[in-house]
């Protein structure tokens, strides 16, 4: 499941974000939130701060990337980028077209594959098994259990005792 979300701009999706500078060079570390690693291939845009910069260059460093922007040349540079949230347009869907984004789950009605309604989703809880759908009735259901998108529905194929108390 790619984790994009959604951001305050329709249009945007929060894709990460920067830490601290690396070097005095200006490269800066970034937490990625989306398996899409072409958001930080050379090229690529992303806005932070309100402001959109380029990715001239980026590697991975182990569980973050270092990535440089054009015009980010120094560590006094890099340092003042720290902390931002990085926001992107949003990319066409993966070749395989099962991904899953956040934004899409978000406010749709979460239906059991016998048709009932078990509520509708509030957020996308990050688990290290399974991300969760938290739906506004109290329940939570691991993403595995998501079938397809219907409309504006989210179809479950769900385990006997999922939606109940017992």
């Amino acid at each position: 499941m790619s984790t994009e979300s959604g951001s305050a701009d329709a249009e945007l999706r929060e894709v990460g974000r920067t830490g601290r500078a690396h070097g005095v060079k200006g490269d800066i570390s970034v937490d990625l939130i989306t398996d899409r690693t072409e958001r930080l291939a050379p090229g690529a845009r992303l806005q932070l701060r309100g402001v959109w910069h380029t990715v001239e260059r980026s590697r991975v460093a182990g569980s973050r990337w270092l990535v440089h922007f054009v015009g980010v040349d120094d560590r006094n540079a890099a340092e003042a980028i720290g902390g931002a949230t990085l926001l992107a347009e949003p990319l066409p869907p993966a070749a395989d077209g099962d991904d899953l984004y956040v934004h899409d789950l978000i406010g749709r009605e979460v239906v059991d594959q016998h048709g009932v309604v078990q509520g509708r989703c509030t957020s996308v809880l990050a688990n290290p098994a399974h991300d969760i759908l938290e739906l506004d009735t109290g329940w939570l259901v691991p993403v595995v259990f998501v079938q397809r998108l219907e409309g504006q529905r989210v179809v479950v194929q769900a385990p006997d005792g999922l939606f109940s108390l017992d």
